[in-house]
């Protein structure tokens, strides 16, 4: 993999995981851009994904809760387990309108990702981080929003 101090530095909602995992049933992932996003980060390194306890421990739970095989969801939380940079999230968020959400924006915020991919936009206002929301199939941002209070 590529020097993660070179890659820019994303969050995943875990809609976007779902709808990846979804995707790799089939071997059309060029029709599901969460799968080709997912694919593209195994297979070329394409971004730093940051990840926290809770993030990983709502990823579980979902895969589990949507049926997902037992040892698929294990492949994938080993996966992020050795891949992925984990965030120790110590201040939480109240950005997102969904208290759901809100451990995605403080990890995107104290592990300064570049980017917050979604397929819930309305869940990550724009204007209260600054990490790019983004979908997947957007291009990925390689900067951070700048902060009023941030000089430079």
């Amino acid at each position: 993999m590529a020097r993660r101090e070179n890659r820019p530095r994303g969050v995943i909602d875990t809609s976007v995981l779902v709808a990846g995992v979804a995707g790799f049933k089939s071997w059309r992932a060029v029709e599901n851009p969460s799968a080709s996003f997912l694919r593209d980060w195994i297979e070329h390194a394409t971004f730093t994904w940051l990840v926290s306890e809770d993030i990983v421990s709502e990823y579980k739970d979902i895969l589990t809760r949507l049926g997902v095989r037992r040892n698929l969801v294990g492949e994938v939380i080993n996966l992020l387990r050795e891949e992925a940079e984990f965030v120790d999230v110590r201040i939480t968020s109240d950005a997102s309108p969904d208290p759901d959400d809100n451990p995605f924006c403080a990890c995107a915020e104290q592990g300064r990702a570049t980017f917050i991919a979604t397929l819930n936009e309305k869940d990550f206002p724009q204007k209260k981080l600054r990490a790019k929301v983004i979908l997947p199939g957007a291009s990925i941002p390689t900067t951070r929003r700048r902060d009023r209070s941030e000089t430079r």
